[in-house]
């Protein structure tokens, strides 16, 4: 189906365009949410008497999208769920779940404007972009944690991906170590083994 693009939609074209998509891809969303109109002739000469209100108006949205993205850019939050030692989620973090999360800080976004392939199965940091307005674009770093104290060293770059019982078991070998081995040791202070010492006879 041929329709007329009423905004900018990603991935697709710019305001005005005449595309080419799915039927079920316009029926269900292009033209359910008034982001298009069917490419007939009288449609087209509508799409022209309205094509000044038009850009007015998505004008006049992107400048408040604009302020949007300024309070959301480079926002961290944070979402605490139980999880295995390797760091895999019992569950997932979701569209949802960052949408929640960002309208307890006080902004308020839609799920189709939070950008997520896949939800988040796993412990650790992700870039996840936020259409505020399809042609305003910002990004917010979404942190998923098993404790507050293991998001603050998430943030601060540490590996918790290892088991803390390995670290520990790590440490403990090298302290072992360096009390077994003298690190100043010189060749000439070590004493020759004794099958050394009967050739030598």
């Amino acid at each position: 189906m041929e329709v007329i693009l009423l905004e900018r939609v990603a991935k697709l074209g710019q305001m005005g365009e005449v595309v080419k998509v799915k039927d079920g891809y316009a029926r269900n969303f292009l033209l359910k949410r008034k982001k298009a109109l069917r490419a007939t002739a009288e449609n087209r000469q509508k799409y022209d008497g309205m094509k000044a209100d038009l850009e007015a108006r998505n004008l006049e949205a992107k400048g408040e999208a604009a302020k949007v993205a300024e309070k959301v850019e480079g926002r961290e939050i944070i979402v605490i769920r139980q999880a295995s030692e390797s760091g895999q989620l019992f569950g997932s973090v979701t569209v949802r779940d960052i949408v929640d999360q960002l309208a307890a800080d006080g902004v308020n976004v839609s799920r189709p404007q939070v950008w997520l392939d896949a939800p988040i199965k796993v412990i650790g940091q992700r870039k996840v972009t936020i259409a505020v307005h399809p042609e305003v674009e910002t990004s917010i770093t979404v942190i998923v944690a098993r404790s507050a104290d293991e998001a603050a060293r998430i943030k601060r770059g540490e590996d918790i991906s290892t088991r803390q019982e390995d670290q520990d078991a790590a440490a403990e070998a090298i302290a072992a170590a360096g009390e077994f081995f003298d690190p100043d040791a010189q060749p000439e202070d070590v004493a020759p083994a004794p099958a050394a010492e009967k050739e030598e006879k």
